[in-house]
């Protein structure tokens, strides 16, 4: 797993795609926190918090992580090298964790620099040190989960296709549905709590309350597994 992993790495900072992942998630957050007027701009909420950029992030990952993930397999299947990689001494497991966690890397790089958004607010609110850390680390938590779902999401429709771009709009289509649309149907029922548990919003914003449930950390580890079990049987599949 590990020598697929360092593959990926490389693959991503040996191309302009890791770089470009990382200024994009980077330059969007930053326009829409601290440049764009609006609901998200945090300067103008008068609140030392950084709820606009966790509102806002689960948008821009919805598209960022599906462009990342939409080459991991396709890839391999279009250029006729996805057998070569499954006659490795590894597992299919193994080969798809590694896919996993070397696209889920990229994406936690990204996120890394907004810890200085978790220091600015602090140094400017009145009074200093006027944060919610414990609302912020948990949020960190939950958009870290949200990743991995959103990765293992995208992991499985690129083994879907040859064609990366079916390959994304499946991922955006099923990350946004797991994210907003049971939401959506639980509210036009009449707010049926067991459509709303269903989806990641609600477990993402429980988290983001600063309260670390092992109901949230289930599911999302649950939906990881799902996906990337989907994803070994359909490798499976199509080496048999």
């Amino acid at each position: 797993m590990k020598s697929i992993l360092l593959r990926e790495i490389k693959s991503f900072f040996g191309s302009p795609t890791g770089y470009l992942v990382i200024a994009i998630f980077l330059l969007l957050n930053g326009m829409f926190l601290w440049v764009f007027e609006g609901e998200f701009n945090i300067l103008n909420s008068g609140f030392a918090d950084l709820s606009p950029f966790f509102t806002i992030s689960p948008w821009i990952l919805i598209f960022l992580i599906p462009a990342v993930t939409m080459r991991s397999f396709s890839d391999e299947r279009k250029q006729g090298t996805l057998e070569l990689l499954l006659t490795k001494p590894l597992t299919v497991w193994q080969i798809v964790q590694g896919k996993f966690f070397g696209a889920m890397l990229l994406i936690v790089i990204a996120i890394i620099p907004t810890f200085i958004y978790v220091y600015v607010i602090s140094s400017y609110g009145m009074p200093e040190g006027n944060i919610d850390m414990g609302s912020t680390i948990g949020s960190y938590f939950g958009l870290l989960f949200l990743i991995g779902s959103y990765t293992a999401i995208g992991i499985f429709t690129s083994a879907l296709s040859e064609n990366q771009i079916v390959a994304f709009i499946l991922s955006v289509f099923l990350c946004f549905f797991f994210y907003f649309a049971f939401g959506g149907i639980s509210t036009f029922l009449g707010g049926q709590n067991f459509l709303e548990s269903l989806g990641m919003e609600r477990h993402f914003r429980s988290m983001s309350r600063g309260v670390l449930d092992s109901r949230d950390i289930i599911y999302f580890i649950s939906i990881c597994v799902l996906f990337l079990s989907f994803t070994v049987y359909k490798l499976k599949s199509l080496r048999s």
